[in-house]
Order: structure tokens, then sequence, then C-alpha cells
């Protein structure tokens, strides 16, 4: 056992926002202890100060392996240029040792232009870019790295720092992780492990609060997990009979992850025995339709945008080749500028739907309208994302409107 971590502030930069007093230690392996010692350089000493910082503070007996990370902090918009500095300072030792994507950009890297995005932006932002590659980190840029390759299996650790894709990974594949920060996801790639507390353990996996549904009007779905988050808060909710495709489970854990402090739901489909825990439930709530109705009329917002956007999360294969087919044979409208954020896998494999949906606005990868900075080309923005309602005001500075998919469809075209 370790009597505390070193003295030596290498990593001072992050250190200061982990110091309060250890009320306890982990244990490290005489393999960690040499890391953390500098013997394997000051990169891999530096992500591993972290780890064990977190994990003291968290009460965490070890650090265990995991399988990917996901690390979030891409866009310039949100980490700034104090944000760059850590991370070409980080890069300049530091290489990551298990699969690791990043986060969306604060731009498309190949139609910047087009956005109406700065160039000192666009420098600032390659310069992030370089340091992640430098890394070894893949450049997914995306917020649905499961859907891009970076797909954990049932059972595995993993630490993930994007808040949508964490609440798919333990709600839907069944995989282990918490909701980490940008630096400690990234400390986590190079070093291969994670500290061991949290949802990375099952005693903590268990709902806290039933919520019952009786029905999610159509197109609502994202506001169904606006609402459940914010009934949630910091409990993990119970969602019997919750029937969803993975295209509606992405929409509902971006949004109930928004509105909440958890990073998880626990659910299970009409019809299909319940093998749930509900020993720790301690509140059950009915969730009427008549509440979704009434959460879509409260965001209702302006009838007129200057920016309509849809994938956020990012767009799937699916989404993009449904919309096409609903748009191939309408006619676009010029009422406000359109915006369809996808990944870069899902882009390359849907050219025939890319070439329609370009047709009636911007098919974008790396970024979304989320994490760029469109506070300073837009005022009013429409969306069919709960997650967005919740950033569009505030990072964004937006008045935000919710439509579903549909209506927005048929506003920006005839």
């Amino acid at each position: 056992m370790r009597s505390g971590i070193p003295d030596r502030p290498a990593s001072r930069s992050i250190m200061l926002l982990y110091q309060p007093v250890f009320f306890r230690a982990m244990h490290l392996t005489s393999k960690e202890e040499r890391t953390l010692a500098g013997e394997e350089g000051p990169g891999r000493q530096n992500a591993m100060e972290l780890l064990v910082a977190i994990g003291d503070i968290y009460g965490a007996r070890r650090l265990i392996p995991i399988t990917s990370a996901q690390v979030s902090g891409a866009s310039f918009k949100t980490i700034g240029d104090a944000g760059i500095r850590f991370l070409e300072d980080f890069s300049k030792e530091a290489k990551a040792t298990v699969r690791a994507s990043v986060n969306p950009l604060g731009l498309d890297m190949k139609r910047w232009r087009s956005m109406g995005i700065e160039r000192d932006f666009r420098a600032k932002q390659a310069r992030i870019v370089s340091a992640y590659a430098s890394m070894g980190l893949e450049p997914l840029y995306t917020c649905t790295p499961y859907l891009s390759g970076n797909r954990p299996r049932a059972g595995q650790h993993v630490a993930w720092a994007e808040s949508s894709a964490t609440v798919f990974a333990n709600s839907v594949l069944g995989a282990l992780t918490n909701r980490e920060g940008g630096p400690s996801a990234l400390s986590a790639a190079i070093i291969g492990k994670t500290a061991e507390y949290g949802l990375h353990l099952k005693e903590n996996r268990h709902p806290k609060v039933r919520i019952d549904m009786e029905g999610i009007p159509p197109g609502l779905v994202p506001l169904a997990g606006y609402v459940v988050g914010r009934i949630a808060g910091n409990r993990i909710p119970y969602l019997p009979g919750l029937s969803l495709t993975q295209d509606e489970h992405k929409a509902f854990g971006a949004a109930m992850a928004a509105t909440s402090a958890v990073s998880m739901y626990v659910h299970t489909e009409r019809g299909r025995a319940s093998r749930v825990d509900t020993s720790r439930v301690e509140e059950c709530v009915s969730l009427p339709e008549s509440e979704l109705v009434e959460c879509q009329e409260s965001l209702a917002g302006d009838s007129s945008w200057d920016l309509v956007t849809i994938g956020c999360p990012h767009c799937s294969q699916a989404e993009l080749r449904s919309m096409a087919k609903y748009l191939k044979d309408r006619k676009p409208r010029k009422d406000s500028d359109v915006w369809f954020c996808t990944s870069r896998a899902a882009y390359a494999a849907c050219p025939d739907a890319v070439r329609v949906l370009n047709r009636f606005g911007k098919v974008l990868c790396d970024t979304c309208m989320v994490v760029s900075p469109i506070e300073s080309m837009y005022k009013r923005t429409a969306s069919d994302s709960g997650k967005a309602m919740v950033y569009l005001p505030t990072l964004g500075k937006q008045k935000a409107t919710f439509r579903t998919t549909r209506q927005l469809l048929e506003a920006i075209s005839r």
C-alpha cells in the first residue's frame, strides 16, 4: 500500500483540480508504482498521477484494465487556449495504449469555410487535431463511437467521456463506464486502465427510481429522455416496458444525460420477462403522455429560424438514408440554413443519401451544433434533439426551438 501520491507536481495544471486531503489510498501494483515514479517517462507518469488522484478522491481500491476510451475536449470552443497548451504538453511524451477515439470538433475539417468558420478558429482547431493524432487517438470525431467501430461488448470496462455515449454504453451495450472528464479519459487511454469506482462496480448499477411511461408520442423520444432525466436527477431510473430502436435509444439517452447527473438507465422491453433487481427502488413515478406533450409545447420556441440542425447525437446511416428517402422527390426551401451532422464513417457509407441531403443543406462531419461556434453566426436554432435543447441556449447562446425530425424535414422542403 502507498502512503500518498508523489510530491513532484509533474502535471500541476491538472493536479491543482484535485487537491483535497486524501482519506484513503488505492493499492497499486509494482508496475503501476514504477509508472507513478516516472520510470516509464513523464507522459505516462502525468497520466498515472491523475488517475491515482481521482481514485483516491472516490475511494477506489485499485486500477482496472479497460478495452477502449472515448475522449472529450476536442472542440476549441469548449477547451480554449489553455486546453490546447495542455494537450500539446501532454502529447510530447504520451501515447494511447488502448483503442481511443475523439469527440466532435468545433468544425468540419473539410467544409469549415462553408460553415462560416473563421481562419483563426480553424488554425487552433488544427492544433488540437494534431495533438490527439500524435498521441495515437483515432480521428473518429463523433459522439457516437459505437456506430463507427469503437463499440465495446457487454461486461467490458471502458473509460468514456462523452455524456450521451456513456449512457448508451452502460444502458444499451452493457459495458461499464463512468462519465469521465476529458483529461481522465485521455489518461486512461494512455495507461490502459481507470480507477475502479462508481458504475464500474455492480453494486452501484441498481436502479433507484421506477418511471412508468404510458407511451411516447411519435417523434418525442428525445423529449421522453429529457423529462426522465429531470425526474431521475442523480438516481439510475428503471423504465419497464421501454421498447426503442438503437437510434431511439441514442436520442433518449443523450437527452437524459443532459438533464441529469446519471449515466445509465435500466429498461425492459414489453412482453419480456424482467430480471431487474428493483430492491433498491425508493420511488415510483408515472409519466403520462400528456407530460411529454406539455414539454413539447414549452420548447416550441419561434416559428422561424436562422438555422435548422439535425444530428445531436450524430445521425446514423439509417437516419441519413431515411431522411434522404423522404426528401428525394421534394424541393428545398431557403428560409434558413440547414446542418445535418454525422460521423465520417456514416458519411462515407451513404454517398447517395449525402447527395440528396446536400440539396437541402450541409451534411457535416466531425462537428455538431453544440460544440461549434454558432453564436457568431446565428441567433435562432431549431433542432430535433433533447440534448440540444439544454445546450443550445447555454453554450450556443441560441433561442432554441424543438421540432420532431419529420416537422423539420417538412419545414425545409416542399
